[in-house]
């Protein structure tokens, strides 16, 4: 039960927001008791603490599985992020946004957890261009992992980047293609430009 009162919270806090779903609408969806979501989770700021952490693992486990199927490093890179945005909803509902004005602790948990996976993530995406010759072998790996993190989080400033003008997707799609094109050899940008004239 635990789990499914997880997995309901989680597409209600994407698709809604944090803040505006209640216990009793999460209840009402399951066809439970609100008294049985608070067997398990005390509290509304405790469902949401533990749903957050749920989606941080579940695109982890999926990053993970990702990476062990070998891809090529460029594709490798659109596919997690088809794979991210798929359980992030496009975040209709700005979740982080929420997070970070209504449980800050919850937040700055969340938040450091994913600049390591994403970190993580990304050197391990370079290593693997330079050794296929799809990188340039020069690239000073940690400055490259943090400087894509780095735009990662600038990207989400709704003040540079209006929703009104710029989708989430669309940023992200964006930022990775600038990216990749900072780094590729000749090589990877014939990849490159392939892979985004037949994924278009």
């Amino acid at each position: 039960m635990k789990e499914t009162i997880l997995i309901k919270a989680a597409e209600m806090f994407l698709n809604l927001g944090v803040k505006s779903v209640t216990m009793d609408e999460i209840a009402a969806e399951l066809g439970i008791s609100k008294k049985t979501i608070y067997t398990h989770f005390s509290t509304k700021t405790k469902l949401i603490e533990a749903t957050a952490f749920f989606i941080f693992e579940k695109i982890s486990e999926g990053i993970g599985q990702i990476r062990k199927e070998d891809n090529d490093p460029i594709e490798e890179l659109y596919v997690i992020k088809d794979f991210a945005m798929a359980h992030l909803r496009n975040e209709k509902s700005s979740p982080q946004y929420q997070l970070q004005k209504y449980y800050p602790k919850i937040f700055v948990t969340i938040k450091a957890r994913q600049q390591q996976l994403m970190e993580t993530q990304i050197r391990a995406n370079l290593e693997k261009g330079i050794r296929k010759g799809i990188y340039r072998k020069e690239l000073p790996l940690d400055f490259i992992s943090r400087i894509y993190l780095v735009g990662m989080v600038g990207i989400k400033d709704r003040d540079l980047f209006p929703e009104s003008d710029y989708t989430t997707n669309d940023l992200i799609e964006k930022h990775l293609e600038y990216h990749l094109r900072a780094i590729v050899t000749e090589k990877g940008l014939a990849f490159l430009t392939n892979f985004l004239k037949t994924n278009s």
